[in-house]
């Protein structure tokens, strides 16, 4: 059986750029939640949930609930948002975009139209 990759947008990479400025666990944290969806990569609500209505064959996935260190008492409210492509076949993911709730309500729907079909 083989791994799951990962891959990142650059407009991903540019986020997680900016927000590892206010929340320095990030990166950790990112990588703990990556070692879950290696394992099991699908929605699971409530945590994450299937973003519907983008008219893409893609599987477009959106994580709510990021467990963020440097937001220490909130665990998993901590507002964080994650949306990654999910190609089951080819056993990858693609980080897609990462913010704060509190700076943006929904995800980039424009940036996933662009790089996904």
């Amino acid at each position: 059986m083989s791994e799951m990759s990962f891959e990142e947008l650059a407009e991903y990479h540019k986020d997680l750029k900016q927000l590892l400025k206010k929340f320095r666990s990030l990166t950790d944290d990112i990588s703990e939640l990556k070692k879950v969806l290696a394992v099991d990569p699908d929605a699971a609500p409530p945590y994450s949930y299937r973003i519907e209505g983008l008219g893409i064959s893609t599987c477009v996935i959106k994580v709510k609930k990021i467990a963020c260190r440097s937001l220490k008492g909130r665990g998993v409210n901590s507002g964080l948002r994650l949306v990654y492509a999910w190609f089951e076949i080819e056993k990858k993911i693609v980080m897609v975009e990462i913010y704060h709730k509190n700076e943006r309500e929904v995800e980039d729907k424009g940036r996933i139209m662009k790089y996904f079909r």
